[in-house]
């Protein structure tokens, strides 16, 4: 599994909603009340939210979580606060990593992460130390069994987007984060079924770790994923296939 393919990551994220299912909802519902407080609780006015409500769904989430979420954050019921931080640091093997939190406590977050980032061989580091090596790109996913991949590239050129790869039996579409909504209405338009919408990091080059540095970055990925406060992890890690297998 390479470190790019977010179609990958995204099958592995749900195939582990079972285990971890009342935590990735407060994840999901963080996500939907930052969205809300910050663009308004109305979700054709409020992109973001949109889309992290979609996002929410596709993992089951209640709709009496999503709705809750959304009354909080307008303040018909009572007040949370969470800030949005991206914490950078190097895992094993030097591998870039960015964390996207929600947090009502920074103090907490940073020293959660920090042992994990030590536990496993890595440093948390300072701001900006990795996130240059990152793209913030829109992208989305379209089962490759779909449509023949000459026609999507050439709806989603027509549309203002970039670039197309097929990983893993999925298309892995690529824009500018500001077209996200118009690719996404121009597929759609054309009866495109599309899996997933959403702003993510894409790393430039990739570093490829040997089997034993692969199994303590496998271990840093879920103790981060186990973290309520962590919304996101991205890096730069090629796993070969022996360790996802071990």
């Amino acid at each position: 599994m390479a470190g790019h393919s977010h179609s990958a990551n995204i099958a592995h994220r749900k195939g582990a909603v079972d285990a971890k299912r009342g935590k990735l909802f407060s994840k999901l519902c963080r996500k939907i009340f930052v969205a809300a407080r910050n663009g308004g609780g109305d979700p054709d006015m409020n992109l973001p939210l949109r889309y992290a409500i979609e996002k929410a769904r596709s993992y089951s989430c209640p709709k009496d979580n999503i709705e809750r979420s959304i009354k909080k954050a307008t303040g018909e019921l009572g007040a949370e606060n969470y800030e949005e931080v991206t914490y950078e640091g190097y895992g094993p093997g030097g591998v870039a990593v960015l964390c996207e939190a929600l947090t009502d406590n920074r103090n907490r977050t940073a020293g959660d992460l920090r042992k994990a980032f030590e536990v496993c061989g890595g440093n948390l580091g300072a701001t900006g130390c990795v996130s240059y090596l990152f793209q913030f790109k829109g992208l989305l996913l379209v089962d490759a069994k779909t449509i023949a991949e000459d026609r999507l590239m050439e709806l989603v050129l027509e549309a203002g987007g970039d670039d197309l790869q097929e990983i893993d039996g999925w298309y892995e579409v690529t824009c500018d984060p500001k077209v996200l909504e118009a690719v996404r209405k121009a597929l759609e338009e054309q009866k495109v079924a599309i899996e997933s919408a959403e702003t993510t990091y894409i790393a430039a080059t990739n570093v490829d770790l040997d089997v034993e540095t692969a199994k303590r970055m496998i271990r840093l990925r879920e103790i981060l994923d186990e973290n309520e406060d962590v919304q996101n992890v991205y890096a730069n890690d090629n796993i070969p296939e022996e360790a996802l297998s071990a």
